[in-house]
């Protein structure tokens, strides 16, 4: 079987004239080189295709795969995440990880709090701020507030400043970030007690937790926020350890039924944070986890079971191919295969 490999890698895009932090979500060599090695080593051939542009020049020269394995972030558009499952599936090639719906909802913050708020588990109240007036409005959160992008991963545009006291700070740092990201910022609820993330392999009923990691801040360290500064440098300033007491337990708990009640599949993280009261509240879903080896979450808490990166992509690859066998069964349409030619 023949599995074709999605990425986009960070050095092209640096060699592009992009930054650093413009690329922050892109991987490295070393990532899609594990990601393929593990592949091989569970018994499947693979094929590097690249980014979205190279997918789109591939299938029109007529190549095809048994399965992508995609991690994509893409650099353009609302729904960038989405792009190449959203391809995929025109093509009606097989592809790992959520669909495009799920992956265009969840990429924007507000929308899936807004989800997961229906499903009657806690999230901080929150706001959207797209303009400096939006700032002073009576619908927002009482202070401290937390200030994020709508829409981007990797904590970019977070840092110590992220957490406001004052409407005054509000707007600088708000207007900052509008400026620097052209999309608007999401304001909620400042929640001062432990950060998890949970971890999820599988689809529906199949689904498990992986692990609830926690996020252990070294003295110093960004005032205990998650910044962008923090995972990028994670090794120096963050430690993270394997959570199981009761504040685990209804992450996992929650993290499970948000991810069963909106479909996602194979793998991917929750993340929460604890309330004033120690409540775990949920923060976001990322339907598409890092994989890096060892400075990505998920596989950081997969290696702190004792489990080997090999057996997570292992489990991963055989999640997407099952939920494949059983819809090929269950399709009544199977026999329509995109004509290769003028449509392409």
């Amino acid at each position: 079987m023949k599995i074709g490999l999605t990425y986009d890698l960070r050095s092209d895009y640096l060699a592009s004239g992009f930054s650093e932090e413009e690329t922050a979500e892109f991987d490295s060599e070393e990532t899609v080189s594990a990601i393929e090695n593990a592949l091989q080593e569970n018994g499947f051939s693979t094929e590097r295709i690249g980014n979205v542009f190279a997918l789109v020049t591939s299938l029109a020269s007529g190549n095809r795969w048994d399965m992508v394995f995609n991690i994509t972030e893409g650099m353009f558009g609302a729904s960038r995440e989405a792009q190449v499952p959203s391809l995929l599936e025109a093509y009606r090639i097989p592809v790992t990880f959520s669909d495009s719906l799920i992956i265009s909802l969840t990429h924007s913050k507000p929308v899936a709090k807004e989800l997961v708020r229906q499903m009657g588990i806690p999230t901080p109240d929150f706001a959207v701020i797209t303009t400096e007036e939006d700032c002073i409005s009576n619908d927002l959160p009482p202070f401290p507030l937390f200030v994020k992008p709508v829409a981007e991963g990797t904590s970019k545009g977070i840092d110590e400043r992220s957490r406001v006291e004052t409407a005054e700070d509000l707007s600088a740092v708000a207007c900052e970030l509008i400026g620097r990201y052209h999309q608007p910022v999401l304001v909620e609820t400042f929640l001062p007690g432990r950060e998890v993330t949970v971890g999820i392999t599988g689809t529906g009923s199949s689904a498990r937790v992986a692990g609830v990691l926690e996020v252990c801040y070294r003295e110093h360290t960004d005032h205990g926020i998650y910044s962008y500064r923090a995972k990028e440098f994670c090794e120096q300033l963050i430690d993270y350890r394997l959570a199981t007491d009761r504040f685990a337990d209804d992450a996992a708990e929650m993290a499970l039924h948000i991810w069963r009640k909106l479909g996602c599949r194979d793998a991917g993280r929750i993340d929460f944070r604890a309330d004033t009261n120690g409540m775990p509240c949920f923060l976001e879903l990322n339907p598409l986890a890092g994989l890096h080896p060892t400075h990505s979450d998920l596989p950081i808490m997969w290696q702190l079971r004792g489990l080997r990166y090999t057996d997570l992509i292992g489990e991963i690859i055989s999640s997407a191919l099952r939920r494949h066998r059983q819809r090929s069964e269950s399709s009544r349409i199977d026999a329509f295969v995109v004509p290769r030619g003028h449509m392409e």
